[in-house]
């Protein structure tokens, strides 16, 4: 291996190591570590890696497929835990609490109820889909007497990262003829959970799931960019929910393509059959993949 190459590989992990150690090797007392030194913050260009202008001439071919990302999957771990809904000790949230925090404090705008991002939602309109209050027989009891509800007899439920099913997400693969390769883009994510008013009486055949609320995934970066995830292959070094995403770090079934009959879902034309449903979620998948050989073919 050439000097060069040793040189870039030491300046890469020491990159790496800057960002993975979170100053732990450094630090004078405990609440030192995460904490950036000054040179550490004058060398911090840590931001998310810009998407590139695509032209519309420069698509040759696209397809928009919507996705569903089983956390019951070990590899989707990652975007499910912690589920204690604070970082705590280990400095990390899981994604659902990521995007409930920042949708409360501002920073997330782009929340809608779709997936084609229609209709603009924010948190007030979100809470009747993520939390319940509910009064018990002896609270109706006390409101008849004409007496005020004592908050015992109040039961409140809201819905927690531990709760979250899977992630739907929807994006485009196209074709850039100048770069001559076949990509991804990310449009957008959706936390799914059961309904919250029927979640706590046994209905666990997946007919009473909802979708939340959905994330326009481009202005969702920056966010997402700061908030880190575990990282399987290296625990010194961790990932952004970004760069996971980006990197689609995860595995995912599609659902639903763009089609002539109104983005029907395959569970539209293949009821009843999860196998069958399976076969032709590969076969669209199959398709997306052999188009950039087939274009290299033709040539």
């Amino acid at each position: 291996m050439c000097w060069k190459g040793v040189l870039s590989i030491c300046i890469v992990l020491t990159v790496w190591d800057m960002n993975g150690q979170a100053n732990i090797l450094n630090a004078q007392r405990p609440e030192d570590i995460g904490v950036e030194t000054r040179a550490q913050a004058s060398q911090d260009n840590d931001v998310p890696l810009e998407y590139g202008y695509v032209e519309d001439r420069d698509i040759m071919w696209s397809k928009m497929v919507w996705e569903v990302v089983d956390l019951n999957e070990r590899v989707n771990f990652p975007l499910y835990y912690p589920i204690d809904g604070t970082s705590g000790a280990l400095g990390r949230k899981s994604l659902y609490d990521v995007l409930v925090t920042n949708i409360k404090n501002g920073k997330l705008k782009d929340i809608y109820t779709d997936s084609y991002f229609t209709e603009r939602r924010n948190f007030g309109e979100l809470e009747a889909t993520l939390a319940k209050v509910d009064t018990t027989d002896l609270g109706y009891e006390q409101v008849n007497a004409g007496e005020q509800v004592s908050e015992m007899y109040i039961d409140r439920r809201e819905i927690s990262a531990a709760d979250i099913v899977e992630y739907r997400i929807r994006g485009m693969w196209y074709f850039d003829k100048r770069q001559g390769e076949l990509k991804y883009r990310l449009l957008g994510i959706a936390p799914v959970a059961p309904d919250v008013n029927f979640m706590d009486e046994g209905m666990d055949d997946g007919s009473n799931l909802v979708e939340l609320f959905w994330v326009w995934y481009p202005s969702a970066r920056e966010v997402l960019h700061e908030a880190k995830a575990f990282n399987a292959n290296n625990s010194g070094v961790p990932i952004s929910f970004d760069h996971l995403l980006n990197a689609r770090r995860f595995n995912a079934v599609i659902y639903k393509e763009d089609n002539v009959y109104g983005d029907r879902e395959i569970r539209d034309y293949i009821p009843d059959n999860a196998m069958f449903q399976l076969m032709e979620a590969q076969r669209i998948q199959g398709e997306i993949r052999n188009f950039e050989q087939d274009v290299w073919k033709n040539e």
